[in-house]
């Protein structure tokens, strides 16, 4: 009998203020918690390991690796990375994210290690890099999903600064001293003034807000909602509206994706996901948060330059059964497979892949013919080199994580 390369993977809810009741629950058969289910987390990350299930015993992804790199990952992707190289997750988008920015490998390197001898510690609320990985991350939508994405091009941007009252004065900003210019003003504009200038804007949009007529796509609708979940309400409004009027607004339809590189600003505003991003959780925020915001470090890792929004549709493989939605990232690749009843899928990992059974069910054997049950929701893991196989009853939907070995 072959060495067993296949087993069962549990990962970790984080419960954010941000998330939902319901769809992580009932995605994992679990009860509803009274705190928000936003995150799913499958993958090795130190801060929440996925438990494995190992010969009737059960240790972490992350051990697992420590103890045998090359048996786990394969040669080429230890090598490369020293690690597994991405986290794979589910979202539940309730309420909006904060508007963040991920730096780039090298300077989360440099940024890493200057919070380190400065000796502010990994959990402190004002420490911006957790590790010293960058955080480039591919998102496949699972219902009509919501995000802004980038700066609008130049020409919807003026649009934008000369038909909202408020925004008239930034136009020659904008003229002058291009993107960077205009979101420097308004990141260290003072608070006080924030309030004056925005407190017109919150005026009109609110009742229309609340009315329920604003669509999705028109920025005020956004603007509503972020006033009306913020505690603080019209007291202190957020500078992060700027960039709800200044960022591509995208809306996305379930099967499609989004990437988002290196220092591309944007924000999950509502809906569902598959997220893949590499194994780091390194966040510079811009506003719509009570969180942490650095305002010389965001504008000095966020890309001033207009973004035309892609949506990436996934490449037909094996006859049809799998969608391949490729990246610039070298870290993962996420593919999306579907089965119909009777139908096969064949594969040999070559390196480490998580899967999910996101719809039905599945059963998935490997090379000692010992098959392994899914239901909705459950996951595993597969070392480099398993070879295995994939049959449904009923159908299913997989998500699959792995890395684009060359």
């Amino acid at each position: 009998m072959s060495e067993k390369k296949l087993f069962r993977l549990d990962g970790k809810v984080q419960h954010y203020a941000w998330g939902g009741f319901h769809y992580i629950p009932a995605l994992l058969g679990i009860p509803e918690s009274t705190e928000p289910s936003a995150e799913y987390w499958m993958g090795a990350h130190q801060s929440a390991p996925s438990v494995i299930h190992t010969n009737g015993e059960k240790t972490t992804l992350d051990q697992l690796v420590k103890a045998n790199p090359e048996k786990v990952l394969g040669a080429k992707v230890w090598e490369r990375f020293g690690e597994l190289p991405y986290l794979l997750k589910i979202l539940d988008v309730k309420d909006m994210l904060s508007i963040q920015v991920h730096p780039t490998k090298v300077e989360a390197e440099k940024g890493f290690a200057r919070e380190n001898a400065a000796g502010i510690p990994l959990n402190a609320s004002n420490r911006n890099y957790k590790d010293d990985n960058h955080k480039p991350e591919i998102m496949v939508a699972l219902s009509e999903f919501w995000l802004l994405h980038g700066f609008l091009p130049e020409d919807k941007l003026k649009k934008v600064l000369q038909t909202v009252p408020e925004f008239s004065f930034l136009v020659p900003v904008f003229e002058k001293e291009g993107y960077y210019g205009l979101y420097k003003v308004v990141m260290e504009m003072p608070q006080e003034e924030v309030n004056v200038l925005l407190h017109p804007l919150a005026e009109r949009v609110l009742p229309d807000y609340k009315a329920g007529k604003l669509h999705k796509s028109d920025p005020a609708f956004w603007t509503g909602r972020a006033i009306e979940n913020d505690p603080k309400g019209l007291d202190r409004l957020d500078r992060g509206i700027f960039s709800i009027y200044f960022f591509n607004i995208m809306q996305v339809q379930p099967g499609d994706a989004v990437f988002q590189d290196a220092g591309i600003p944007h924000a999950y505003l509502e809906g569902q996901n598959v997220e893949l991003m590499a194994n780091s959780d390194n966040v510079l925020r811009g506003g719509l948060t009570p969180k942490h915001i650095d305002v010389p470090e965001l504008l000095k890792h966020t890309r001033f330059e207009a973004v035309h929004p892609k949506i990436l549709q996934g490449d037909s493989v094996k006859g049809g059964l799998e969608s391949i939605y490729n990246s610039p990232a070298p870290d993962f690749v996420v593919s999306k497979i579907t089965l119909k009843a009777g139908q096969r899928y064949e594969h040999t990992s070559e390196a480490t892949e998580i899967m999910l059974v996101l719809e039905g069910d599945a059963v998935i054997t490997g090379d000692d013919n010992q098959p392994v049950e899914l239901q909705k929701g459950q996951s595993v893991v597969t070392f480099y080199k398993a070879a295995y196989h994939i049959q449904s009853q009923a159908g299913t939907i997989i998500y699959k994580a792995s890395v684009p070995v060359k």
